[in-house]
């Protein structure tokens, strides 16, 4: 081990818990006498050659970062598997830095850039993957959260539990948009444990393109529904994964779609909240109903908070595991703990075999834990339609008809989930 050198660093967007990792790993290899150094930036700079971003960590400059949020080393969005020339600099990079071991720190494009390394390194280097993302999106086995998660649903849910009360306050009804490229896990738990008034998220639309007008009248019907009620106010927590939900081309006459490195759309430059509020505003002026909508994006002040205590536990055991599973030969895959147990799922094992891209863990929509928080939401449901006197009270709100009331809204409960049944 004489000749050995870890060296850690960080790709996509921040998430609590990046110092712990980078912490534990540092500690548990240089307990053994390893060098280690950070890379900074993710792969920005060693893809293009430039391996002057990089710095030794030892254990007294990292004892105590586990505290903090952020990333000691930072963080990039760079992508080394975008051109050959790239994944070959990259590797070569490392070699001149005489790197012979990888922690990586990320989500499913990180790690799926971990993965080309290793390959390309042909077993020249070891690398091992720390899976990271507030989204919760990679495919964990057994409900496992990704680490950041749950300090960011502990952050989320304190930002919506205020806006509630200030929505009953004032009046008015919020849009909070809460991050999740493409899954609503965020958004849901976010709803889910404030009590939003209601949450949508993708996987509730069943088809791969949604209408914006079905979003639009998904919340429409609720704000009716809640003013049935006497309740002029509400929250809504919006996946932002909803946008990728859309057709391109009627995304597009609302906002100009730019796209990064990994040709996601960059869904943090499209003011989806805007979009959305403007489309209810108008929707509701059709019924003659006037309400104050705010909209709020949530997300940048979540991905560099402080860790909770769970997710501080939770990365220090991943960056130890990471750091004594390539000390002990390991290499090619990526760090899970299950019931308590270091599992390594190997890289090949985490690939969509229709893609060739690392698997995404969506919402399942069947399950209990989506099937509950639906019948917590305040929003039209079938048995709404099935009973004339509710079905009069929203009308009469709306100004208009039963029957054109029915038949303007009562699409949108065609996907409804049925109703819980519990197996003894």
């Amino acid at each position: 081990m004489t000749d050995s050198k870890i060296a850690i660093l960080v790709g996509g967007g921040p998430a609590p818990g990046i110092n712990s990792v980078i912490g534990a790993a540092t500690i548990r290899a240089c307990v053994e006498g390893i060098p280690v150094v950070g890379i900074r930036d993710g792969f920005s700079g060693i893809m293009r050659g430039d391996i002057s971003k990089v710095r030794p960590l030892d254990i007294e400059t990292v004892s105590r970062i586990h505290f903090r949020g952020g990333s000691t080393l930072g963080t990039a969005r760079a992508n080394p598997t975008k051109e050959p020339a790239l994944l070959a600099a990259s590797v070569d990079s490392l070699k001149r830095l005489g790197v012979t071991q990888l922690i990586t720190i990320g989500g499913d494009d990180t790690a799926f850039s971990a993965m080309r390394i290793s390959e390309h390194s042909q077993g020249a280097l070891k690398v091992v993957h720390v899976p990271k993302t507030i989204d919760n999106d990679l495919d964990l086995p057994g409900w496992i959260p990704t680490f950041g998660y749950q300090t960011a649903r502990h952050v989320g849910t304190g930002i919506v539990k205020d806006l509630l009360v200030d929505a009953q306050t004032t009046s008015r009804w919020y849009f909070v948009v809460a991050m999740g490229r493409k899954a609503g896990h965020l958004a849901l738990g976010i709803g889910k444990a404030a009590g939003a008034t209601l949450t949508l998220i993708p996987e509730e639309f069943r088809s791969k393109l949604v209408p914006l007008s079905e979003m639009v009248d998904t919340l429409a019907g609720a704000i009716i529904k809640r003013l049935a009620y006497g309740r002029p106010d509400g929250v809504a927590v919006l996946a932002e994964g909803l946008v990728e939900r859309l057709d391109p081309e009627e995304l597009a006459q609302y906002a100009d779609v730019e796209r990064d490195e990994h040709d996601h759309i960059r869904i943090a430059e499209i003011d989806y909240g805007r979009i959305i509020k403007a489309r209810v505003s108008e929707r509701l002026k059709e019924f003659g109903i006037k309400v104050t909508i705010v909209s709020k994006d949530i997300g940048y002040e979540l991905r560099c908070t402080d860790p909770i205590p769970f997710d501080m536990e939770y990365t220090r055991d991943l960056g130890y595991c990471a750091a004594k599973y390539l000390l002990e030969g390991g290499s090619g895959a990526m760090v899970t703990i299950q019931q308590g147990k270091f599992k390594p799922i190997k890289f090949a094992d985490m690939l969509d075999p229709e893609t060739g891209r690392t698997r995404v863990r969506m919402v399942d929509v069947d399950t209990e834990y989506y099937k509950i928080a639906r019948r917590y939401m305040l929003r039209l449901r079938k048995d709404d339609f099935e009973d004339p006197a509710e079905i009069q009270k929203y009308a009469a709100v709306a100004k208009t008809s039963p029957e054109n009331f029915k038949a303007q809204l009562e699409y949108l409960v065609k996907n409804e989930p049925p109703p819980l049944e519990f197996e003894y």
